[in-house]
């Protein structure tokens, strides 16, 4: 466990911070960008959770998301090669297969889709599309740092299938609500 017992350190105020294996590294590295925003992420899948009478199953596994997304910033804030007392936190492969196995089970139910879906419906569904945004955010800004530096790779596809996921929930809280999904109309009627 980490001990915070000061918040503030000082130690950015000249535009450097340091990634978890110590090095220091301009505030404006791409590999702080992708963990920024896994962190935005985290924060807006907890608005997210804070809707009112949320489903249990769907917010145990929200709530499970959260611990990995932390643990996939510290994962991106580690370079491939750091070399440390202790090892690395990384994403594995049982990470990605666990939220494949969500995708299949809560998408289970869905009806087949003939169009794109505008984001929308319940309150939960639509805070569910912002965080899916942020965290497709977060897999280019990884991708990015990844062209720079090592990143792990299951981190990516981490990222990748849980806004899948993101996407397959925000449908389900939808259904479960009652609600019909609003189809995409390109160059249609819009009235």
């Amino acid at each position: 466990m980490v001990n915070l017992t000061r918040i503030y350190t000082r130690t950015g105020d000249q535009g450097q911070t340091r990634l978890a294996n110590n090095e220091s590294v301009p505030k404006t590295d791409p590999r702080l960008s992708a963990y920024g925003t896994v962190d935005e992420a985290n924060s807006a899948l907890g608005w997210a959770l804070a809707v009112p009478d949320i489903d249990p199953g769907m917010a145990d596994v929200l709530t499970r998301v959260q611990n990995d997304l932390f643990d996939a910033g510290a994962d991106l804030a580690t370079p491939l090669d750091a070399s440390s007392d202790r090892p690395a936190l990384r994403v594995e492969q049982a990470w990605v297969d666990r939220l494949e196995d969500w995708c299949d089970t809560f998408g289970e139910d869905l009806p087949s889709l003939r169009s794109f879906l505008l984001p929308g419906g319940t309150e939960l569904s639509a805070r569910l599309n912002i965080v899916r945004t942020i965290v497709r955010r977060a897999e280019r800004e990884a991708w990015a740092a990844g062209e720079e530096t090592s990143v792990n790779p299951l981190a990516l596809q981490y990222l990748n299938r849980l806004s899948d996921l993101l996407f397959i929930l925000g449908r389900h809280a939808n259904r479960l609500a009652g609600v019909d999904e609003v189809l995409w109309v390109p160059a249609g009627d819009h009235a």
